[in-house]
């Protein structure tokens, strides 16, 4: 880092110079620094921040505008972060060295500042990861408690202009009211302006329809007036688009903004002149119309994404409900729907929906959800536990000390999409319609200008050139994938089907193979038929069955488990020792020690049963065995959802090849080989590798996409494997990070009219782009030849954005009204 002694103070070209950094001007002086100009040290301490660890690419980003770091900060003002009794408050997450927090960045504005927050661990090794949410202005950050506190992370963030807001009622656990007040103070500052400059023209109005006008000492002071108005407008509520403009022109690149903040400067120039000089009444009117309907224009744009997220995170709630503990019974309650308190309980492989306080004596819990930490932690009753966790081993009880942060989980379960690509893909989009987009836009007002001179008509020149670099935009055309997704998405959530972000909509649209689980997805988790063929079971024994299926989510185990609680009476609860050294293997089945007897529950193979064959029958089996002696098996006779046939019919019409795939022994060959088209449809006896590697098989060497539908238990790698796997739930816990949807079971015979849907959601889009592309080009034919009015262009700007937002909105709705109506949705 140079040293200090390098700085300089210059008050040469003050007019000129802003700063580097952040953009603003420099006022009584200008630090020099590395050839740069900055505006305080502050501003200098990022830039050499930033330059230190190779991140000076952060200044060449599209609309890079750096903020100054809290020129209030102070050594120890984030020390209180670092208490205990606070730390607890506000982390997220604390296991194993690693901790988590989301803090709201009031200061988060634009994609480079996205860069440089997800960018933080090269600021600092102790931060591992950070991850924004735009929309939300917050960002989860992951470090190691070793290298960093706290307190060190606030006063790093406040280092380079992002200081974390923490306040009182994020303690407390209470969601902060965040109300963006200065877009709104600008948008009445400039409506109040408008408005009154407008009626102070209305003189200008009176003259062209033949009045007298109200005289030039009264017009001067008018004109007077309007200037006096106006200022705040140009130089306060527009600052957004200079700004913006400024850093796209400085780093070599233009935006949208450009050719607005351009038709903005030179109508404020030229009405100045021509009140100035009393050859005209000036613009002014049009100048801060522009700034208001545009300023109204982007509010409600940026509003109606915000509600598309707010829907997402905070409305709606995953399909996905957990045990809850009440007088020694177990009920099922959504995760909506809990509250501090619930004792509630986690089986093996189910994840810990909110933050809670461990009642049973140990836990292992697998946090690589949150983490990507493998390694279970063991907990002790009494301890915190957090969020996101899995259950590995015995099933555990916690009271619950927080609601579920819905939020909160889908974040986690969005961690492990790897979208960079895609991302940097649309990102390159977005830059190539921006740049090239208004250099034509700059290219047509200038032309039109100069053909209108040449023909000796000034003023329609004028219009026409500001008309031009007003209308004309690109907006529409990036928007349309934004919104016609959030509407899909809430449309989706409304009739059953939970997708983990709008990258799925798009796989989804280009299904050609779909492979469906059996147990606990084609048949009904609750509806069956239980009987035990062996060996009668003691009491005692069918209290350790039914304590070993109840440490599991599998359907036969709930089953098992039901079957037993119902012959055991009323109360449902049985004596018996405590269970120790369980495990649950993927495909085979449970095993544990209870009341110092090794009991296994599962397949044949899996429990030793030699004489388990193959040949087809109308049921499953459930082998038990007592210290690896086999007592019998439970027949489970399970029943089929309604509509299975038609469901799979309807796929088959619109070109998609169904199939199924399942763990358990050969069984209903025929029913389902109607259902499916035939045997060879069907595949028996396989294990979740073996499901896996069918998925890899299907989806070949053409890429074909392929969808699996399972309960996200045996079938996990399967499900993560497909282009899109769909976790099928019924009142269960089975929120999985390997799924990319979550499906009500209720929902299952609708699969079709949902790809269908998405298929629709392409072509609205396409449609919408059309639209937008239409709108330009009648609008720049307008405007070229001056029959329109700046003013007018900056209400129609604006107003292609809300008839996009309109357009695909209606249309998603009525589409998915027409596809819900023919499923009987």
């Amino acid at each position: 880092m140079e040293k200090a002694d390098l700085y300089t103070h210059t008050s040469e070209n003050l007019v000129e110079e802003t700063c580097y950094h952040c953009g603003l001007p420099c006022d009584n002086t200008a630090i020099r620094y590395d050839s740069k100009s900055f505006c305080c040290n502050g501003c200098r301490a990022v830039y050499s921040i930033l330059k230190e660890k190779d991140l000076c690419a952060y200044y060449k980003l599209p609309d890079a505008k750096g903020n100054s770091p809290d020129r209030s900060y102070y050594k120890g003002k984030y020390q209180y972060l670092d208490l205990p009794e606070i730390r607890q408050k506000v982390v997220s997450f604390s296991e194993n060295g690693v901790t988590q927090v989301n803090w709201y960045i009031p200061s988060m504005h634009c994609s480079s500042c996205i860069w440089l927050l997800e960018n933080l661990h090269k600021l600092h090794d102790g931060v591992t990861a950070a991850l924004v949410d735009f929309p939300e202005k917050t960002v989860r950050i992951s470090i190691r408690d070793e290298a960093i506190k706290l307190s060190g992370l606030a006063g790093l963030m406040s280092s380079v202009g992002y200081e974390p807001y923490i306040s009182l009622n994020d303690l407390e656990g209470k969601k902060t009211s965040r109300f963006d007040r200065k877009r709104i103070y600008k948008i009445g500052i400039a409506g109040f302006a408008f408005g009154n400059i407008m009626f102070m023209g209305l003189s200008d109005y009176f003259t062209i329809i033949g009045s007298t006008g109200l005289g030039s000492e009264t017009e001067a002071v008018f004109g007077a007036l309007s200037i006096l108005l106006s200022l705040p407008v140009f130089f306060y509520c527009s600052s957004d688009f200079f700004v913006s403009a400024w850093k796209a022109i400085k780093n070599r690149q233009l935006n949208i903004d450009a050719p607005i903040a351009l038709a903005i400067l030179v109508t404020f120039v030229r009405s100045l002149f021509e009140i100035a000089s009393q050859t005209g009444s000036g613009y002014l009117d049009s100048m801060t119309g522009i700034v208001f309907f545009m300023l109204i224009g982007r509010y409600f744009q940026d509003k109606s994404y915000s509600l598309i997220s707010f829907d997402r995170d905070y409305k709606s709630f995953f399909p996905v409900a957990v045990s809850v503990i009440k007088n020694g019974v177990d009920s099922q309650k959504q995760i909506s729907e809990i509250e501090p308190g619930d004792r509630l309980r986690i089986r093996s492989n189910e994840m810990i929906p909110c933050d809670g306080r461990l009642i049973s004596e140990t836990a292992a819990i697998d946090y690589s959800f949150v983490s990507g930490e493998s390694a279970p932690v063991i907990k002790t009753m009494n301890e915190q536990v957090y969020a996101g966790g899995k259950i590995s081993g015995a099933s555990i009880e916690l009271e619950a000390t927080k609601k579920v942060a819905q939020s909160y989980l889908t974040g986690l379960w969005n961690n492990d999409v790897f979208t960079q690509d895609r991302d940097e893909e649309e990102s390159r989009l977005t830059s190539f319609i921006n740049r090239y987009f208004t250099i034509a836009v700059f290219l047509a007002g200038s032309v039109s200008w100069i053909c209108w001179a040449w023909a000796g008509d000034f003023k329609r020149g004028f219009d026409a050139m500001t008309t031009v670099w007003i209308i004309a935009c690109p907006c529409a055309l990036l928007l349309s994938d934004t919104f016609t997704n959030g509407n899909l998405l809430a449309i989706f959530r409304r009739n059953g089907l939970y997708l983990k972000n709008a990258h799925i909509l798009e796989k989804l649209s280009g299904i050609k193979k779909v492979v469906f689980d059996k147990t606990g997805t084609l048949t009904l988790p609750d509806a069956a038929e239980v009987r035990f063929k062996g060996i009668p079971l003691t009491p005692a024994e069918k209290g350790m069955i039914a304590e070993v299926s109840k440490q599991s989510v599998h359907p036969l185990s709930r089953l098992i488990r039901e079957f037993l609680e119902r012959q055991a009476g009323e109360t449902g609860v049985f004596s018996v020792s405590g269970l120790k050294q369980y495990k649950e293997q993927a495909g085979g089945g449970l095993e544990a020690v209870c009341g110092g007897v090794t009991v296994r529950l599962g397949s044949g193979r899996w429990v030793g049963e030699t004489g388990a064959g193959e040949e087809e029958t109308r049921t499953s089996r459930v082998y038990v065995a007592f210290a690896g002696m086999v007592r019998g098996f439970f027949e489970v006779e399970s029943k089929y959802r309604d509509g299975l046939k038609e469901t799979v019919r309807s796929l088959e019409r619109d070109g998609i090849e169904a199939c199924m795939l399942s763990g358990d022994r050969p069984t209903d060959m025929a029913f389902l080989s109607e259902v499916f088209g035939g045997e060879e449809k069907l595949s028996f006896s396989r294990t979740p590798q073996d499901k896996l590697d069918f998925v890899r098989q299907l989806q070949g060497s053409r890429k074909e996409a392929v969808m699996m539908l399972g309960d996200g238990l045996n079938d996990a790698g399967a499900l993560m494997q497909s282009d899109v796997g769909v976790a099928v739930s019924d009142n269960i816990n089975n929120f999985t990070p390997a799924s990319d949807a979550i499906l009500e079971g209720s929902r299952l015979k609708d699969i079709g009219a949902f790809v269908r849907l998405a298929v629709a959601g392409r072509r609205i889009v396409t449609g919408s782009f059309g639209i937008s592309v239409i709108y330009n080009i009648v609008g720049l034919y307008f405007a070229v030849q001056g029959e329109l009015e700046p003013v007018v262009a900056a209400i129609l700007m604006p107003a292609s954005s809300v008839s996009i937002i309109l357009f695909t909105t209606l249309t998603s709705r009525l589409k998915a009204r027409q596809l819900m109506k023919a499923k009987n949705l």
